[in-house]
């Protein structure tokens, strides 16, 4: 099996008390989509960075939506089973 032996193959993340945020799970998705070669020509390595940049602006953005959405689906299952001021409680989360 060929194993490129320049990329990790495996990556441990962690947090304290909390999950991670849609800013930091962007960022960690950009590194993955966009890898820019240290040999690459300075124009396409600039290139690729503005690139980088705009994937994690637009993933970071898709997270935060995902966030509000989840929380309205909880928020209204909670309030469906008579729950409301947990509800409340999710929905200022």
């Amino acid at each position: 099996m060929d194993i490129p032996r320049d990329m990790p193959m495996v990556g441990v993340r962690t947090t304290t008390g909390r999950g991670f945020t849609p800013e930091e799970l962007a960022a960690q998705a950009a590194e993955r989509i966009v890898s820019i070669s240290d040999t690459a020509h300075p124009a396409i390595r600039d290139q690729a960075i503005a690139f980088k940049g705009t994937i994690e602006t637009v993933v970071r953005e898709y997270l935060k939506q995902a966030v509000r959405s989840d929380r309205t689906t909880v928020y209204n299952a909670l309030n469906d089973a008579g729950h409301p001021e947990l509800a409340e409680l999710i929905r200022r989360l």
